[in-house]
């Protein structure tokens, strides 16, 4: 059996008819986290039709009552199922697997080309900080990609492997593997010395004899690099520069030259698994097996096995294997490996906890919601994959750079060796020696390194500050921000807007209260959810209401008791209200609260009014950006008086009435002016944060909105906000250090080699040093404040 798992492109097929039967099981369907008045609730209903999350296995369209939207939505839904079963005449496969033993990112590329020569390859990609390989393949080919993959240096395993534990032995096999040729080399280079104290002739030869036990493993790796399709690989350039300085008598410096590249090479290795480490303990979070409770019996399975609906049994210090609803009365988790919450978090039944969260108090049951490999740690975990592939302009330049930046140098160290001798009749032996220095000092190690390096650390400083940030195009631009627009409703606010006043004009203040509840029964907007909740407070049965449905850009009607209930926001009336009621409208709205009218038969039966909540950090975290240069804007689809008190109270500008289109017009505008960032939470926002510079979500947001974002704040803090943009400028500075740390050491060696200052010891320090250095710079990141 291979290790790794495979996928049919057409999976679509596979789901149609459950897809189907759900669309037609739904009257309606709303999604959470709108920001918009009652008057573009109704839209926003109609529209939710068209999200789709990752927990879920199908997406759901609306009956006859549907937008035209909606229609749109469900068409294409139909037509990529056709698509993926009649337009493709072949069916590709997805084999994916993690590779054990990459030190550097030029590993990773390496694995990528010879993958990709590979007959029957679609195309191959290694994420780096995961240390998985996806492989799309018109074939199953895992025989030969882990025969390319072996013959290159690198091994394979199942991609569901967790990271391996740390061993107690005193010195595990990866590290005799890691470190007992550079013990060897240098102790063979000690005995070396020594005999030659005693005789210079056979300290030579033994210092050719070191050389040449220490080229084995470069000179291996090279050749396989080789085969793999990359010939200018380090390991190359070092395996020329040792034999050219063997063959000019310099054996000593070249046996120095091989140890100080292994030192580099070992600390290339330390850095890429300290930037990877945070990856990594996000692996480990997840438990190998969870116990099942099945008709009243318990048993262990593996969290692989777990599917939606399945009932689970935590006790106190394990982790959460899937996605799941507390079924418990109340319980503590300690969520701060994804939020980077310190204080454990109080859950309440019926209330979703994310996998790998840690139980603190006591044992509680709960219902599985995800799906296997879709919880919140693979969610995240898929983040960061996409995040490598998103890599920075500047670090894509330098990847391409190094390809002919290498052959470059090669060819002027053979010009170098070669000109003064024949056209100056210089010694060959001293211009030999330059160009292999040359040829050291040319090595575009700590270039390379340089950027990839510091967006590494800077994206794991980011994930241990619950910030998932998208790649290093993502984390370069968030440092250029200078503006962010927040949409209201559940960014800004707390998004559970609470009823403050009932106005009937006809009946009873619970008469009204039922009809507004009936009628806004099911429906996910945060305004519905406040009426309904308000009312089953109030102690009022609720019942469903008829042949309810959404009016877009009005509101929502059904019937009730036999009467046709329409409710709706103050602006989208056709009847024109009494100046007293209007006064009354005007003078809610000034409050700072969102009024909506409930209509019985066309005519007016009483108002109802809403208030939400600021976050408590809110007024906090503008006030940092401030600190910081950037200018905060509320996009609101909430009436203006509403909007100019919450706005007013923040001390910020402010648009509101906005549609979806119109938040993203704004953001365009907003664009034009300076790079503009937006915020948000709901499926509303997702256009304006793709129109944006840079899309941020709230991690208690749509999953549609997750999507879309660049970046996300798992936590919910605005104040995290201040602290991603601060990262990103310490990055991007960090990054322009790294390569003038890089590109000046180079041009001084440069000189020194040419004037004869500069010897092949010394090359290969200033080149490893410079490594070195541009490692170190990146880790500070780590420990960015």
């Amino acid at each position: 059996m291979h290790n790794h798992t495979s996928h049919k492109y057409t999976h679509h097929k596979d789901t149609s008819d459950q897809h189907k039967a759900d669309c037609q099981s739904h009257s309606s369907c709303h999604c959470p986290g709108m920001d918009k008045s009652h008057a573009n609730h109704s839209q926003s209903d109609a529209g939710a039709s068209c999200c789709s999350t990752q927990n879920e296995t199908s997406t759901c369209c609306s009956n006859d009552d549907s937008t035209q939207q909606e229609k749109q939505c469900c068409s294409s839904d139909d037509e990529e199922e056709g698509d993926s079963s009649v337009g493709s005449p072949t069916e590709n496969l997805l084999l994916n697997w993690r590779v054990k033993g990459m030190d550097c990112a030029s590993c990773a590329r390496s694995i990528e080309r010879a993958v990709s020569s590979i007959d029957g390859v679609v195309s191959a990609n290694v994420v780096f900080s995961t240390e998985k390989l996806m492989v799309e393949a018109g074939s199953d080919i895992s025989d030969d990609i882990h025969t390319a993959v072996k013959n290159i240096g690198f091994s394979l395993v199942s991609s569901n492997a967790k990271p391996s534990s740390k061993s107690t032995a005193f010195i595990t096999v990866q590290q005799l593997r890691e470190y007992g040729p550079i013990v060897a080399l240098a102790a063979l280079m000690l005995l070396s010395w020594g005999i030659g104290q005693v005789s210079p002739v056979f300290g030579q030869t033994a210092f050719i004899v070191t050389t040449l036990v220490g080229l084995v493993p470069i000179m291996r790796k090279s050749w396989r690099m080789m085969r793999g399709g990359s010939p200018f690989a380090i390991e190359t350039l070092m395996s020329v520069a040792a034999i050219g300085a063997l063959f000019i008598g310099a054996t000593a410096e070249a046996a120095m030259v091989l140890l100080l590249f292994m030192i580099g090479e070992c600390l290339e290795s330390f850095a890429a698994n300290r930037a990877r480490k945070g990856v990594s303990a996000l692996m480990a979070l997840l438990p190998e097996d969870a116990l099942i409770i099945k008709g009243g019996v318990r048993h262990k399975v593996a969290i692989y096995d777990l599917r939606p609906g399945d009932e689970i049994e935590v006790s106190p210090g394990e982790r959460l294997p899937a996605d799941a609803e507390l079924l418990s009365d109340v319980a503590s988790f300690d969520e701060s490996a994804l939020t980077g919450e310190s204080v454990p978090v109080e859950r309440l039944c019926n209330e979703k906890v994310p996998a790998g969260s840690l139980l603190v108090d006591r044992v509680v049951r709960l219902k599985v919601v995800s799906q296997p490999g879709k919880n919140a740690i693979d969610r995240i975990l898929h983040l960061i994959e996409e995040a490598e592939e998103r890599r920075a302009p500047l670090e894509r330049f330098l990847d391409k750079f190094s390809r002919i930046y290498t052959p470059v140098i090669m060819l002027m160290s053979v010009l170098v060796i070669v000109i003064p001798p024949l056209a100056f009749d210089q010694s060959w032996d001293t211009w030999i020696y330059r160009g292999l220095t040359l040829l050291l000092i040319g090595c575009p190690c700590a270039l390379v390194i340089s950027t990839p390096a510091a967006i590494t650390s800077g994206l794991a400083a980011a994930t241990r500050r619950g910030a998932l940030i998208k790649g290093g195009l993502a984390l370069e631009q968030l440092g250029r921000v200078k503006t962010i627009a927040f949409d209201k409703t559940g960014t800004l606010t707390e998004g559970k807007p609470a009823v403050t006043d009932v106005l009937s004009f006809h009946g009873t203040d619970n008469d009204l209260l039922a009809a507004a509840a009936s009628i806004e029964m099911g429906s996910h907007h945060p305004l519905a959810k406040g009426i309904v909740y308000y009312a089953e407070q109030q102690g009022i049965v609720l019942v469903h209401a008829d042949n309810r449905k959404t009016l877009a850009g009005v509101g929502v009607e059904g019937y009730f008791a036999g009467k046709k209930i329409k409710i709706s926001a103050p602006s989208k009336l056709d009847l024109v209200l009494e100046s007293s009621i209007t006064q009354q409208i005007t003078t809610l709205e000034q409050e700072g609260k969102t009024v909506v009218v409930v209509l019985e038969e066309g005519q007016l039966r009483g108002l109802i009014a809403l208030q939400d909540t600021l976050r408590e950090d809110a007024k906090a975290a503008l006030a940092d950006l401030r600190s910081l240069g950037i200018n905060g804007v509320m996009l609101t689809g909430d009436n203006t008086r509403a909007a100019a008190a919450i706005a007013a109270e923040l001390d910020m500008d402010f648009r509101a009435n906005l549609l979806p289109e119109d938040k993203v017009s704004a953001i365009i505008e907003l664009n034009k002016q300076q790079a503009t960032a937006m915020v948000g939470d709901g499926i509303n926002d997702a256009p304006a944060m793709k129109a944006a510079s840079i899309g941020i979500a709230m991690g208690s947001g749509t999953d549609v909105a997750l999507e879309t974002a660049d970046a996300a704040l798992t936590h919910n803090r605005l104040q995290g906000l201040a602290d991603m943009i601060r990262l990103s400028r310490a990055t991007n500075a960090n990054i322009r250090q790294n390569i003038s740390i890089a590109l000046g050491l180079k041009a001084v060696f440069l000189v020194t080699t040419l004037l004869g200052l500069t010897g092949l010891w010394l090359a290969v320090l200033a080149d490893s040093g410079a490594t070195a250095l541009v490692t170190a710079n990146a880790l500070r990141l780590l420990r960015q404040r």
